[in-house]
């Protein structure tokens, strides 16, 4: 039996270290990528011939056409307002459909279930032509805007997980609160959000990532501006055949480099991610 035991570990152990090779292959030439002086597409080697840092250093001194540090801050600007007004949105519903009762309640959250269901970009036209009928796909910095709003809109029906942290406090606070005169509002910022700290850095890390990394939504609604583009749509640019051959290496580059703001972010909040997701389950 305890020959069998160490096979069997043995083979379980074998079977995730190729499951951990295939995973950090791609990363693992994406990093090397990035650093290759040899221009062009494909190679058909690995390991580059000589190594160079001028593919970041001219991401960020190109200001012509393809400027990535324009294409960075709009990313930038855009997820930070989105990370705050989602997280705003979702906390605000997550609080109301956990200690709040009233008429509607149920079929609400029954509604946001089932609209969750469906991936987001089956309304992307409908999205696009709403945005366009009210005029804010005019201008590139009217595109920003609407993108921005499309990203906060629907954030108040993921509230789910928040929502099942919040249920883990006990009731009895609230209610002693109440008979001390507080409000709803006064329960909600000075005694449960003070509490639920793991799934107030949650929703912020969820809500940055989400405008950060999408392609979908900004393709569509920023069209052909280049000046305002977001980093995904703008690395897609890199890749059309005009410009393939290159920005080919330099396309590494940027896929380095927007991976490490999320990187450095989960690294500090990991924490309060797990924590998160303990309270979540309890609820």
């Amino acid at each position: 039996m305890k020959a069998k035991k160490i096979i069997t570990n043995s083979i379980v152990h074998i079977i995730l270290a190729i499951l951990g090779f295939i995973w950090v292959l791609p990363l693992f030439i994406t990093v090397l990528t990035s650093f290759r002086k040899e221009s062009g597409q494909y190679k058909t080697y690995i390991f580059p011939k000589e190594y160079t840092l001028d593919n970041y250093i001219n991401l960020f001194s190109d200001s012509g056409s393809l400027n990535y540090s324009k294409w960075f801050m709009n990313t930038l600007i855009v997820s930070i307002c989105c990370c705050i007004v989602s997280t705003l949105f979702v906390l605000c519903v997550a609080y109301t459909m956990s200690r709040l009762r009233f008429k509607m309640r149920k079929p609400m959250m029954n509604i946001s279930l089932i609209i969750g269901m469906f991936p987001a970009f089956m309304s992307m036209i409908a999205v696009y032509y709403i945005l366009k009928g009210i005029g804010l796909l005019e201008t590139g910095q009217l595109k920003l805007v609407a993108l921005g709003m499309v990203y906060s809109g629907g954030a108040g029906a993921a509230f789910f997980i928040a929502k099942g942290f919040f249920d883990t406090i006990p009731k009895a606070l609230d209610e002693a609160a109440f008979l001390d005169g507080a409000s709803n509002w006064d329960v909600f910022t000075k005694i449960s959000l003070p509490l639920t700290k793991p799934i107030v850095v949650y929703t912020l890390m969820t809500s940055f990532m989400a405008p950060w990394i999408d392609f979908v939504f900004a393709r569509v609604i920023l069209g052909n501006d280049r000046t305002y583009y977001t980093v995904a749509v703008g690395l897609f640019t890199m890749l059309e055949q005009e410009f393939v051959e290159y920005y080919y290496t330099r396309f590494f580059a940027g896929a380095v480099i927007i991976s490490i703001p999320i990187s450095i972010l989960f690294l500090f909040t990991q924490k309060y991610y797990a924590e998160s997701m303990a309270g979540a389950v309890k609820g």
